[in-house]
């Protein structure tokens, strides 16, 4: 590895698994120690099993595995104090902050689903509110600094296209809240470039992860004809990997990409060229 961020922090989101877990392990790897927060229980509105304590331990071995520092919380990115004290509380472990990944999210479709509803504001509430409480708790340091930045929000190739919509409350959540992150990254940009801050967000196809890859999905996928159209890429792949996304995050993260700002980058074998 290059150690491109030898010396910097990164905080990671939903790092517990998945995405989260690989984004922290690809970061580390390019020298940066990690905050990490997950929040490690379930929500009642999603069906599939969320992440658990056990697995932050295994994103904190890996992350140690690589020779870096790891300060982790269980943490929901849905309560903005309690997001507010786990960045405190890293940034004093660890000195300083320069990488922000908001990557937390949910995605409850299910056949299942009982409460429209509340599976809609939940999904907007982790995946929109959640991205903004993280940048909001560790932005203020970035500017402190005055050594400029990177943050780096999860979209997705929902937050590109509205394919599989389906009325649901998890997909009318999801959808939204995706587009939603893109107008954070956008106005974000904007606001911080003078100051040397980059702000973009990667938007993937379906990864395969624990969010995607159990029970509950395949059998939403399997019963609702529209369904499939969310994972359908024009490139002959059904889902990506993780470590596929990870490269383009490692990639905003370092000075490779030090003047590309509000940019939404896809990561979709050709799902949005469908």
């Amino acid at each position: 590895m290059s150690h491109k961020l030898a010396g910097k922090v990164a905080l990671v989101t939903g790092a517990a698994r998945g995405q989260g877990r690989s984004h922290a392990v690809r970061l580390a790897e390019e020298g940066a120690d990690i905050i990490a927060l997950d929040l490690c229980e379930q929500i009642d509105t999603v069906h599939y099993p969320l992440a658990t304590p056990e697995d932050l331990r295994e994103t904190v071995a890996a992350v140690e595995a690589t020779g870096r520092k790891i300060v982790h919380s269980q943490t929901d990115v849905r309560d903005a104090d309690a997001v507010n004290r786990a960045v405190a509380e890293g940034i004093s472990q660890l000195g300083r902050l320069d990488v922000i990944v908001a990557n937390a999210g949910i995605a409850p479709q299910s056949v299942r689903e009982s409460d429209q509803y509340q599976t809609f504001l939940d999904t907007v509430a982790v995946n929109l509110t959640g991205v903004y409480n993280t940048v909001h708790a560790g932005v203020d340091q970035l500017i402190e600094q005055g050594e400029g930045g990177s943050i780096i929000l999860t979209s997705s190739t929902q937050g590109l296209s509205g394919r599989g919509g389906n009325g649901s409350g998890a997909q009318d959540g999801y959808t939204a809240s995706k587009h939603g992150v893109l107008g954070l990254m956008k106005t974000w940009s904007f606001w911080l470039a003078p100051k040397r801050i980059r702000v973009n967000a990667v938007a993937p196809t379906g990864v395969n992860t624990p969010m995607v890859n159990n029970d509950v999905v395949q059998e939403w996928l399997a019963e609702d004809p529209d369904a499939a159209g969310v994972l359908a890429n024009q490139m002959p792949i059904p889902v990506i990997e993780a470590s596929d996304v990870s490269s383009a995050v490692a990639w905003l993260a370092t000075d490779d990409a030090r003047y590309v700002t509000g940019v939404a980058l896809p990561v979709d074998a050709g799902f949005l060229i469908k």
